[in-house]
């Protein structure tokens, strides 16, 4: 363990145990290494696509990863504001509880699946699936999403910037969508609503905080359900 600075702390990934890591941003105590506190900013060198780096957090802690992650990054986060300075593999941020998760570069598929909170911020793309059965996270993408993206989404926000592919929405409950470019296609019970000057604050709100400012919430389309799955009718039978 190496100080950056008298307020930053250095993990190496390639000296250090990913298990001794993740178990010491937990706030938890590991023989040979010192506590980190709760306020001390830390920075993981080194983490060569390694997965779960920087999962299970529960404290209000500052992480920098400075380096591309494999799987399940950040997930199960409760509370932490994690930066990754590259790209992420699959599953990032999934299951976050609350927190912060920015993504400097480009995210795999299902980025977000199953959060139930917090903000994530991808910079680049995000594949297939993004936001899949998302529970109340706040999702925003600076460049496009792949096929089947908030397929099931519960509740919270989606923001696109760029294009979303096939199947957008698909099966979609009460989450809200905001893309600016073209739709290659709508999922099952997924449609094009109106934007009403609530939803422009609401756009202009989560754009600011990701980031985007600059970004007119008049030029972005809302989707969200249509709310004729919702019971089962024999009419719709072949939607489901």
């Amino acid at each position: 363990m190496d100080a950056l600075s008298a307020t930053t702390v250095e993990l190496d990934l390639a000296a250090v145990p990913l298990r001794t890591v993740n178990a010491l941003l937990q706030g938890r105590e590991v023989a040979g290494h010192d506590a980190l506190e709760v306020d001390t900013p830390v920075t993981l060198t080194n983490p060569r696509g390694a997965h779960a780096v920087a999962v299970g957090m529960d404290t209000p802690r500052q992480v920098t990863v400075a380096g591309h992650v494999g799987y399940y990054a950040a997930g199960m986060n409760q509370r932490a504001d994690v930066v990754i300075e590259g790209n992420a593999g699959v599953g990032v941020a999934e299951n976050m509880m609350s927190g912060s998760v920015l993504v400097k570069g480009n995210a795999s598929q299902s980025a977000g699946a199953t959060a139930h909170g917090g903000l994530l911020v991808v910079e680049g793309d995000a594949a297939a699936r993004c936001g899949i059965s998302m529970k109340g996270v706040d999702i925003v993408v600076g460049g496009s999403i792949g096929h089947m993206s908030a397929f099931m989404a519960q509740a919270g926000r989606l923001v696109v910037r760029g294009d979303a592919g096939e199947a957008l929405g698909d099966s979609i409950y009460e989450a809200r969508i905001y893309v600016r470019g073209t739709v290659a296609s709508l999922g099952a019970d997924c449609v094009a609503k109106e934007m009403r000057p609530e939803h422009l604050e609401e756009l202009a709100t989560l754009l600011k905080a990701a980031g985007f400012e600059d970004d007119d919430p008049a030029s972005y389309t809302r989707y969200g359900s249509a709310r004729t799955l919702y019971h089962f009718h024999v009419d719709n039978a072949a939607a489901y």
